[in-house]
């Protein structure tokens, strides 16, 4: 029988709860689009709404790009903790007998 670590460490899980809040201003700014349906104030003859789409571009990278980083981390972390290696090799080989992906 093999041992599975138990899942005590809960650093991995408020780390994906931080990836989480990282990443909905990004999906939840241009789904409310009351907040940008309007023209001014105007930044280089550009009406508001053209505008506030290229800062919310800037503002989706700018917070997605930590959240790669922390997932990635955690994913490793993740791996390690239940007996994997840290980083896939790519052949299968770390799946369990009737995993299918």
């Amino acid at each position: 029988m093999s041992h599975v670590p138990a899942r005590s460490d809960s650093s991995t899980s408020s780390r994906w709860a931080l990836i989480y809040v990282l990443l909905a201003p990004a999906v939840v700014l241009p789904l409310w689009v009351a907040l940008y349906a309007r023209e001014d104030p105007t930044l280089f003859g550009f009406p508001f709404f053209f505008w506030f789409q290229f800062a919310l571009i800037l503002l989706a990278v700018s917070l997605t790009l930590p959240a790669y980083f922390l997932a990635a981390r955690a994913d490793r972390l993740d791996r390690v903790r239940h007996g994997l290696p840290p980083v896939p090799d790519g052949t299968g080989s770390d799946r369990k007998a009737g995993d299918e992906r």
